[in-house]
């Protein structure tokens, strides 16, 4: 049985699945693999520590999520469709493990933040 977002051990099982999924997407890999070369290992806990802090206000995130995006858009464009099939991909994510206010909250944040990426990348 599903149960909702509770705490970080939570936040790791979504973040590890969800770029599980996007290392392997066809349509968004590509800026991660290829045009950022992520390293996992220091991205993905990251990531954790990103969205452990929108939803439970940790205060553990200090990086600068909007500059990343901003370079990264400079080096290959991310358009609109871009942003919508990670939010399609992590809201779905979300749905397969969680269920809740907490899960509900995440994936709105998620698409709130997304927008802001994508306005701040096409000024």
């Amino acid at each position: 049985m599903k149960t909702d977002i509770k705490n970080r051990s939570d936040i790791e099982k979504l973040v590890t699945t969800f770029y599980g999924k996007v290392q392997e997407d066809l349509v968004i890999s590509y800026f991660f693999n290829d045009v950022a070369k992520v390293n996992w290992n220091h991205h993905l806990p990251k990531m954790c520590d990103f969205f452990e802090n929108i939803l439970f206000s940790s205060g553990n995130y200090d990086g600068n999520p909007m500059q990343v995006h901003e370079e990264l858009h400079k080096k290959s464009e991310v358009r609109l469709e871009h942003f919508q099939h990670w939010n399609t991909l992590f809201d779905t994510t979300v749905d397969e493990l969680f269920v809740g206010a907490k899960a509900e909250e995440i994936k709105q944040r998620a698409t709130n933040i997304a927008a802001a990426m994508m306005h701040t990348a096409h000024r």
